[in-house]
């Protein structure tokens, strides 16, 4: 597959099962376009924008149903997410995606007040995500390459969750995503 086939398989599976909640007011797909939109008006690095935009493949690669958080589960989808999206994107884009919820438990650490700002599920799922990170795991969060890129995607994630927000398309992204797409030989096998 070129670049343009596999970002329009991508944008395929958010058309057929985009339309799924979360926890949230909005759907999937809404929250990606939301995410991305805001980053690309705040100026972001293609690669920022792309990884908002993908942040959350693994809620739909996964058949555990929608709410899941409400139920106590934790279906790990930023690492269902990641290792999918390391077969076909680049480091700068799936690295945020894996790091973005332990972005969250990094900021609940970091940042006096974020908890609170977060919404209702994010609190609710972030129990289940392990709860804010202790000194030991906040600084070595830190040491991570990606951990910045990870803490401004989750930023975003907190914005993207308005209801009846008008947004660019999914096509209008795929400038951002084509770029950092795997050639065959760069395929990055995971560690």
């Amino acid at each position: 597959m070129n670049c343009h086939e596999i970002v329009s398989q991508i944008f395929a599976l958010f058309h057929d099962r985009g339309h799924q909640q979360y926890g949230e007011d909005v759907t999937e797909s809404q929250h990606a376009l939301q995410c991305a939109t805001f980053a690309r008006q705040n100026g972001e690095s293609p690669a920022i924008v792309a990884a908002c935009l993908l942040h959350d493949y693994g809620h739909l690669v996964h058949d555990l149903g929608e709410n899941i958080a409400d139920q106590g589960v934790d279906a790990h989808h930023e690492t269902l997410g990641a290792n999918r999206l390391r077969k076909l994107f680049k480091p700068e884009v799936v690295e945020p995606v894996r790091l973005h919820v332990a972005a969250k438990r990094y900021l609940c650490w970091k940042e006096p007040g974020y908890y609170n700002g977060l919404s209702d599920a994010s609190q609710r799922s972030l129990l289940i995500q392990g709860g804010p990170m202790t000194d030991n795991e906040g600084h070595t969060f830190e040491s991570h390459p990606f951990y910045k890129s990870a803490v401004t995607l989750r930023k975003y994630d907190d914005m993207g969750k308005v209801t009846d927000m008008k947004t660019l398309d999914f096509e209008d992204f795929r400038n951002d995503l084509e770029p950092f797409v795997l050639i065959q030989n760069e395929i990055h096998e995971p560690k």
